[in-house]
């Protein structure tokens, strides 16, 4: 196992900047934004040129790709935006492949207006899913999605739904247990019902302030926020313990939404904690 980091607070520079800060700093791995406009890989430009400077960049730099990491909106209720955004994950694919990279990131889209998410998952995610996880299928490549907590897979009834309706081996997670947490949602024993289906981790804490939600109650506001691995609540020795005994040896990508914590200042004191443990 070991620990990366999600590119995108480096979104301002090019590729090469985020490259030398995890170089330097002894990360291992980069999560790499992808998508249109992206100053990191560029869907709309993206060509042989551009994959043989990322692959040079890489050996360069000592470092690996852990995934591509295509967020967007495949269930959007506008066709064309729905279009746009599966264009975009379908793009990452290809991209993918090129690189050699065997897991694109991305989410399971987000419930239209007036419809829940079993509905959504039922009609929309059925529909829209199975070519990209056919193409991605084809070519080696893994689907994992991101529990975000906004998006169609919000609690654990929505992870089986999805995974019942999809049961595409290449069709699973990029686990993180930040959005898990402040539900109140067993973020340890999720490892252990889908371990098989986690391709991915992000490493995100979550902290709890008490006196708050005494006050303003779990459906109130400002009583948690996402923080850097070590700063909150999660037990990050017994979630790597877990995804240890379910098999999974990969990233645990550190995603930066610490708003106390400067880009670099985060990044660094997230991978002392993530790789204590790790070193066990």
């Amino acid at each position: 196992m070991y620990v990366g980091i999600l590119t995108g607070p480096f979104s301002d520079g090019p590729l090469e900047v985020v490259s030398a800060f995890a170089a330097e700093y002894g990360f291992q791995g980069l999560e790499v934004v992808t998508g249109p406009g992206s100053r990191h890989l560029d869907t709309r430009t993206f060509n042989a040129a551009r994959a043989d400077e990322v692959k040079a960049l890489l050996e360069l730099r000592n470092l690996q790709i852990s995934g591509l990491a295509a967020y967007t909106d495949v269930t959007h209720a506008d066709p064309d935006r729905r279009k746009a955004n599966i264009d975009t994950v379908s793009s990452a694919i290809d991209i993918a492949h090129a690189l050699g990279v065997d897991v694109v990131c991305t989410m399971a889209g987000l419930p239209p207006a007036g419809k829940d998410r079993h509905k959504t998952i039922d009609e929309d995610c059925a529909e829209v899913f199975p070519p990209l996880i056919d193409k991605a299928g084809s070519l080696g490549i893994k689907l994992a999605l991101e529990n975000w907590t906004a998006t169609n897979i919000q609690n654990l009834a929505h992870w089986e739904q999805i995974f019942t309706v999809l049961p595409a081996p290449n069709f699973g997670l990029n686990f993180d247990p930040s959005h898990l947490y402040w539900q109140g949602i067993d973020y340890l024993g999720a490892v252990d019902m889908f371990g098989s289906r986690i391709f991915h981790s992000h490493g995100k804490d979550t902290e709890i302030r008490d006196d708050i939600r005494q006050k303003v109650g779990y459906l109130g506001h400002g009583w948690w926020r996402y923080v850097i691995p070590g700063l909150g609540r999660i037990n990050w020795g017994e979630y790597i313990s877990a995804l240890r005994r379910n098999g999974y040896n990969g990233v645990i990508s550190i995603e930066h939404e610490d708003s106390a914590l400067e880009r670099e200042e985060g990044f660094l004191i997230g991978k002392k904690v993530l790789e204590h443990y790790i070193a066990y």
